[in-house]
């Protein structure tokens, strides 16, 4: 069997990883991007671009949550990179990226023929045995092709592209911050784990000027505890399996208020924690929550990790009403608990708060351009010299890079999903072509419809990589 795997990032990893060499005639990765394997999360930049989890969240190997812990045991002096709070070590995320290319590695070198296709992709042809055309006219047949063309890129909400001062994409902090003198007001666009990034770079570079945080929300992601094993027995796709009648979110409600009760914790009296934290001065979040890492309760950890183990499966079952009632209401809530920055991260931005040298501001209205930045919010206006645009792309988003290869899918019959990404059969993560499950297309990874307004992490993308590989005629079997 002769596979085309089209991207060549975390997802595509994961399912080179997965495949059982003994199925498979060829692989041919197709990607323009140089070095390949990093994706744009991963590539070299500062030091203090840190991966956001510890590492038994980032195994790129599903089923195996030490993969990653070993390769950094093997590649790293002991006690490097460690976050005492968080009793992990948590390196800069350019060392995540060598781990995902030496996986990448081994798993090609299993193959008996493998190619590097250093191409943009612009269409795949169906009729009969799919072709992979790329940008300069070349042609790939294969019989299985396994979309991996990773997420979307950050939106310019506030029609800023090309106004002096402006920074419309981060990545990589190495380049983009160079460009930013220390003394100059900075504005961060957005409150979420890149705005984390670009805030405790600019502190490990030395900013003196003044930084501001500016969303619709002011609030910030909470902080990882210490793991711990949750034990999990009802917040479960299999659980959720048995429910008899429709799941609802009330009906998720007291999945979790029974998991909390096992353990002696109120469901309730976390719920008003929450809620109560989505109002409270970032400050004072943060000074708490770094207070309270390595609790002994386990709600906040059993929630989180729902949020990415049942939560996709149920959001499937749940009507559209309640799926409504999640984004409008409860979105920035989800994603800061289900997303959060490391405790190191955690107390830079505690001492910038603290030394006044970093505000959050709400309620932004709007930012407009002339000589620097003037910047509308709640609570008033602020000026910037400079403004770095941290909002991160929506789930599900079409990469640029990918729209001419998505189009020519949705041509021949390929359909969207509703709540954004192609639609997936979601036992296999086949596309769906003309209403039908696809055998000979894949989809690995954020673009996959039918997921929830969480943007795909690792274990996610492992687990879809697994099932991909399953579905495709073998899992390795390891």
């Amino acid at each position: 069997m002769d596979i085309a795997i089209i991207g060549a990032g975390a997802a595509a990893v994961a399912l080179l990883d997965a495949l059982d060499p003994s199925d498979v005639g060829s692989v041919t990765v197709l990607d323009p991007s140089e070095p390949p394997w990093r994706g744009r999360p991963y590539r070299a930049d500062l030091d203090s671009v840190l991966v956001n989890a510890p590492p038994e969240i980032m195994s790129i190997r599903s089923g195996d949550r030490e993969h990653y812990a070993r390769w950094l045991d093997g590649h790293a002096p002991p006690g490097a990179y460690s976050d005492e709070r968080l009793g992990r070590p948590i390196p800069p995320r350019a060392v995540y990226g060598r781990y995902l290319a030496d996986t990448a590695e081994a798993a090609l070198a299993r193959f008996a023929r493998a190619e590097i296709v250093q191409a943009a992709v612009t269409g795949v042809s169906l009729e009969g045995r799919p072709a992979v055309r790329t940008a300069d006219g070349r042609r790939y047949t294969a019989d299985k092709v396994v979309l991996c063309v990773g997420g979307g890129t950050p939106l310019d909400h506030y029609a800023l592209a090309g106004a002096p001062g402006f920074v419309a994409d981060p990545y990589p902090l190495e380049r983009t911050l160079a460009g930013v003198p220390s003394g100059k007001d900075v504005a961060v666009i957005g409150g979420g784990l890149t705005a984390v990034d670009i805030v405790a770079s600019l502190a490990a570079r030395g900013h003196t000027g003044r930084i501001s945080l500016v969303s619709r929300s002011g609030t910030l992601p909470f902080v990882w505890q210490r793991p711990a094993e949750t034990g999990i027995r009802h917040l479960t796709p299999d659980r959720l399996r048995s429910l008899d009648g429709p799941v609802t979110l009330d009906g998720f409600a007291d999945l979790i208020r029974t998991e909390l009760a096992e353990r002696g914790e109120s469901w309730d009296d976390l719920a008003a924690w929450i809620a109560a934290a989505a109002r409270r001065d970032p400050a004072a979040n943060l000074r708490e929550q770094l207070a309270t890492v390595d609790t002994a309760l386990l709600g906040r950890r059993i929630v989180q990790e729902a949020a990415h183990t049942a939560g996709p499966f149920a959001w499937r079952l749940l009507p559209a009403s309640d799926r409504e009632r999640l984004r409008a209401r409860h979105f920035r809530t989800i994603t800061s608990l289900a997303s959060p920055m490391v405790p190191r991260n955690a107390a830079v931005l505690l001492e910038l708060f603290e030394a006044g040298a970093l505000e959050a501001l709400s309620g932004i209205e709007k930012i407009e351009t002339g000589r620097g930045f003037r910047i509308t919010h709640a609570a008033g206006v602020r000026g910037a010299d400079v403004v770095i645009n941290a909002i991160n792309p929506p789930p599900h988003a079409i990469p640029r890079t990918a729209e001419p290869l998505v189009s020519s899918l949705l041509d021949q019959g390929a359909a969207q999903d509703p709540d954004g990404g192609l639609a997936i059969d979601p036992g296999t993560g086949r596309l769906v072509m003309r209403g039908r499950a696809d055998s000979r297309l894949s989809v690995v990874g954020d673009l996959a419809g039918g997921g929830p307004f969480l943007v795909s992490g690792v274990p996610g993308v492992a687990a879809q990589a697994s099932r991909a590989a399953r579905s495709i005629g073998g899992l390795r079997n390891r």
